[in-house]
């Protein structure tokens, strides 16, 4: 007879579109359109989205222009109930927004609804910030008078965000332009546009509480590059906030300067930390291993070099290596692995370029190869990477947006330090240490 182990098999094509469906979410915009979505977790289809052209583009922003002159009159304090209803849906909306996250960025359940758990944090702040939008009186030389400050909203506010955090980001932006009496336009990264229908239809929801917004306050435009360049370039859009790579920024930020338009830019980071010798390594391991293997090593505050004192390298990388090899890696849907899939084909042709690069350097590789899972080959699964490596050389000062932790030998500290610095992209960083 044949025994059968029961897997908890998850279909990510219905499972999303039944999340889609439960928060409100019109078919009509992920059933039948051009530009596909789908899931690190299978690699398999989950949506056609219907994206929009550069005039309709011109069109939202020219509505959101319009809401934004209704909306700037509206009290803050009220602005704030808005975002305070936000927090509410988000709060109500959780677990089915979290799982949707998994489903489309690959990410583990905890990471999911920890995403989630962000946007109502910074909810919470908004709606504080919105009683507290305080101006400064000055004291002038002329007698008998005083000057006030009076800080106004911008207009319409621009957001481009990126896979690896599909909504936190969208909300750390929407929730404080909001507030402060601004209209928002989102541009979602190509790879990740289901959990933004989501989440603006749970804005929806809120907007629906709240009774008398203007149309229009929030929208989100399905496109690629040509669309986020049409909100880059419209003269209509005072601020844009956009989130993604180093490249991305160095074209995004001398276009908004051209036209003196205002530029937020979260970017790439290639970050490091330091093990001293007097640090406690098994809290240094823990923080190490989490900083350097989470999301898959798709954050933009990834641990990807390690500087270790030449004294204590030998009692902590071996641990270190014993960590990577025994890491869980697998579904995020169906397991409780630690490491979930790469994104895509793209992020793991070029995680192994690196390896091979850094290979030629006279780097020593342990994991960073493929995992299988079964019958998704369409999937990248991939055992995160420790390169030991001889100096700070090749790929070591290159952000590869995957988990390779490059792990180097020190033993002076202001040099060390020197070379922790000496890369384009500083982001965060850490010194383990009991020695202050």
């Amino acid at each position: 007879g044949t025994m059968n182990i029961a897997v908890k098999s998850v279909s990510v094509v219905s499972e999303a579109a039944a999340i889609l469906e439960k928060l409100g979410v019109d078919k009509a915009l992920y059933a039948n359109g051009g530009m596909a979505s789908f899931s690190p977790v299978t690699g398999e289809q989950i949506g056609s989205l219907k994206t929009v052209s550069a005039a309709e583009a011109t069109a939202v922003i020219a509505k959101a222009d319009e809401a934004f002159r209704t909306w700037r009159l509206v009290p803050a304090p009220r602005r704030g109930e808005l975002v305070r209803l936000l927090g509410e849906e988000l709060r109500a909306a959780k677990a089915d927004l979290g799982r949707l996250v998994s489903i489309e960025a690959g990410k583990i359940t905890s990471e999911g609804l920890g995403e989630v758990q962000e946007m109502i944090d910074i909810c919470d702040f908004a709606v504080g910030l919105s009683r507290q939008l305080y101006g400064l009186t000055i004291a002038t030389e002329r007698p008998g008078h005083r000057m006030m400050e009076t800080w106004h909203p911008l207009g319409v506010v621009g957001i481009i965000s990126a896979f690896n955090f599909p909504v936190a980001v969208w909300s750390w932006n929407a929730a404080l332009a909001l507030v402060c009496g601004n209209s928002i336009v989102w541009k979602p990264s190509e790879k990740t546009p289901l959990t933004a229908l989501a989440s603006q239809a749970i804005l929806e929801r809120a907007l629906a509480r709240f009774g008398d917004a203007p149309e229009g306050l929030s929208q989100v435009l399905i496109g690629d590059r040509t669309i986020g360049e049409v909100l880059v370039d419209d003269r209509k859009v005072a601020l844009v906030s956009a989130t993604g790579s180093t490249r991305m920024g160095r074209e995004v930020g001398p276009r908004l300067a051209k036209r003196f338009a205002r530029s937020i830019l979260e970017l790439g980071g290639n970050n490091a930390g330091i093990v001293c010798p007097s640090a406690d390594l098994d809290m240094a391991l823990r923080a190490i291993a989490f900083g350097a293997m989470g999301t898959a090593g798709q954050r933009c505050t990834t641990l990807r070099r390690l500087f270790v004192h030449e004294s204590v390298y030998d009692q902590l990388v071996p641990r270190l290596k014993k960590a990577y090899e025994s890491v869980s890696v697998g579904n995020p849907l169906e397991t409780s692995a630690l490491v979930g899939p790469l994104v895509d084909k793209q992020a793991y042709d070029a995680m192994q370029k690196a390896i091979e690069a850094a290979k030629a350097e006279g780097g020593v590789v342990t994991g960073g190869m493929r995992v299988a899972e079964a019958g998704k080959d369409t999937a990248y699964y991939v055992k995160p990477a420790i390169v030991e490596m001889p100096g700070q050389v090749g790929p070591v000062l290159e952000e590869t947006f995957a988990p390779i932790l490059y792990v180097m030998k020190y033993s002076d500290f202001d040099k060390v330090l020197e070379a922790h610095n000496a890369v384009a992209a500083g982001l965060s960083s850490s010194i383990f240490t009991l020695d202050m």
